[in-house]
């Protein structure tokens, strides 16, 4: 005979012991899209993986490498929003001093200060229009179907300008290689072959990866 299971409410309104195991875990489960969605993890490893094609070395560094970076620099990011989140909401609910509720709402907070100030007006706009919702007076007044939708768009959208600002350098550098190579007449040798070494010796003489770094933290701010 299995023993019985208890998912009663205490008298003081707490969430029994196995509900918020449930709750923790369907947390879990969402935790990826909660990471690409909600924080500056998809600009990051965008940017990354343009910079691996345009250098030309497809699988260098591999994919682990460049997701593991993303994830660490996203860490970084993100934590004056955590710390926020940690002090005025998990310490508050943990210390019995708030419900879940209100905890989830001023864990909020933090993360749409965060999202609002990377999040373009004509992205919210479109959003906006396309819910039929009325429009917004204040910052305060987007909905989270609204932000979280035009917040990752206006990711996309600055993650492709960086990549492109990445790509020109080596672009005329691959052009330059091929006229040299045509005005040779060593036409059926690939120039991507005589251009990697250049193009990896430039990353690194400009400091390639504290330079890309440096962009990717400021551009948060």
């Amino acid at each position: 005979m299995l023993p019985p299971i208890s998912l009663t409410i205490g008298g003081d309104g707490a969430i029994a012991t196995p509900l918020q195991i449930v709750a923790l875990l369907t947390l879990l489960s969402l935790a990826p899209a909660i990471l690409i969605t909600l924080t500056g993890f998809v600009r990051i490893v965008i940017v990354l993986s343009f910079l691996r094609h345009a250098v030309g070395t497809q699988t260098m560094p591999p994919n682990q490498v460049v997701v593991s970076l993303a994830l660490f620099l996203t860490a970084f990011v993100m934590a004056p929003t955590v710390e926020r989140i940690h002090a005025d909401a998990w310490l508050p609910y943990r210390e019995e001093r708030i419900d879940g509720a209100e905890a989830i709402a001023r864990a909020w907070e933090p993360l749409r200060a965060f999202m609002l100030r990377q999040t373009r007006e004509k992205d919210i706009a479109l959003f906006v229009g396309a819910s039929g919702a009325g429009r917004p007076t204040t910052p305060d007044e987007v909905p989270p179907q609204v932000l979280m939708p035009a917040f990752l768009i206006s990711e996309l959208k600055t993650a492709f300008q960086m990549g492109f600002l990445i790509y020109v350098p080596f672009l005329v550098l691959d052009l330059v290689v091929a006229s040299v190579l045509t005005s040779m007449g060593m036409m059926m040798l690939p120039p991507v072959l005589i251009s990697l070494p250049f193009k990896l010796m430039l990353f690194v003489l400009v400091d390639g990866w504290n330079v890309l770094t440096g962009s990717l933290i400021a551009s948060f701010r």
